[in-house]
C-alpha cells in the first residue's frame, strides 16, 4: 500500500501525522512503542515486536528438584586460597 501526504510544520520542527489507514492498518494507538528506520531516502517506522512473556516455563524449585552435592559436582570446586577468603 502506498499513501501521499506531507510534512507539516509542528512547533519549531516537522511532523508527519499519522491517521486513518497509517493508523488503523498497524493498530497504532497512542503510547504505541515503535521504530524508526532512517536512510538516506526516508524513514520507515515499526511497531516494536511485542516482548516474550514473563512467566517462566519452569520454576526454581522444578530445577533444583533431584540435586545435591554429587549430581552437581561440589566435589569438583576449586578451593579457595586464603587471599579469597573474606
Amino acid at each position: 500500500m502506498q499513501l501521499e501526504t506531507k510534512i507539516q510544520k509542528w512547533g519549531n520542527g516537522l511532523a508527519l501525522r499519522v491517521a486513518g489507514m497509517m493508523r488503523e492498518i498497524p493498530s497504532f494507538e497512542e503510547g504505541t512503542p515503535v521504530n524508526i528506520f532512517i536512510t538516506e531516502d526516508g524513514f520507515t517506522v515499526k511497531k516494536v515486536k511485542s516482548k516474550p512473556s514473563k512467566k517462566l516455563p519452569f520454576s526454581e524449585a522444578h530445577l533444583l528438584r533431584g540435586l545435591n552435592a554429587k549430581t552437581v559436582h561440589a566435589d569438583e570446586l576449586a578451593d579457595l586460597l586464603d587471599s579469597e577468603i573474606i
